[in-house]
């Protein structure tokens, strides 16, 4: 196997670890347990669920971590505190992982026309449309990793990569707080 698909393989398992761990942890009761054990340190709870929200490798925790904080916290509360710690989190993927996503997406791309990606990045609508599209990957439940190569390959400044993460992140928080509410109160 060459690296690159080692890479990959290993990429992919690690993300069904995170999902089988996110699972075991709901249907234990695990992350209730540890919610309540944060006690006044909750909003450092938050900060930190909201820095693991950005990672492919994190993400299905931090949801089901994020869900059960929801229950206690304002949802304003959760975004704001939660959209720093993912600014914390895109911010050290984006200039630590960056370039081993990238490898993992153009190996992948590889398979189709190799011509095709040079051709499409250079086309106007792709400079308007790719940093859009990678904003809303990032207020996604989907790993930020995706949304942060787009960023990147779109050459945002440092400023405006901090603003679009830390506003895409609050929103998909938001909206993953506001759902675990409507769900409980089913």
């Amino acid at each position: 196997m060459n690296k690159k698909k080692k890479q990959l393989f290993q990429d992919i398992t690690l993300l069904i670890i995170s999902v089988c761990f996110a699972v075991f942890i709901v249907r234990t009761g695990i992350a209730h347990e540890f919610i309540l054990s944060l006690g006044s340190l909750r909003w450092l709870g938050v900060f930190l669920a909201g820095a693991f929200f950005t990672s492919m490798f994190t993400t299905a925790p931090s949801i089901v971590l994020l869900s059960e904080l929801a229950q206690t916290t304002s949802l304003p509360a959760l975004a704001i505190l939660g959209g720093i710690g993912a600014v914390l989190g895109d911010y050290l993927i984006f200039y630590f992982v960056r370039d081993r996503i990238f490898d993992d997406f153009k190996y992948l791309l590889s398979f189709s026309k190799q011509d095709r990606f040079s051709v499409i990045h250079k086309t106007n609508l792709f400079k308007f449309f790719i940093p859009f599209l990678g904003a809303l990957i990032i207020s996604s439940p989907f790993p930020d990793e995706i949304g942060i190569v787009m960023l990147g390959i779109s050459k945002v400044s440092g400023k405006i990569f901090f603003f679009i993460s830390f506003i895409s992140n609050g929103i998909g928080i938001f909206i993953i707080g506001w759902m675990a509410k409507v769900i409980t109160n089913l």
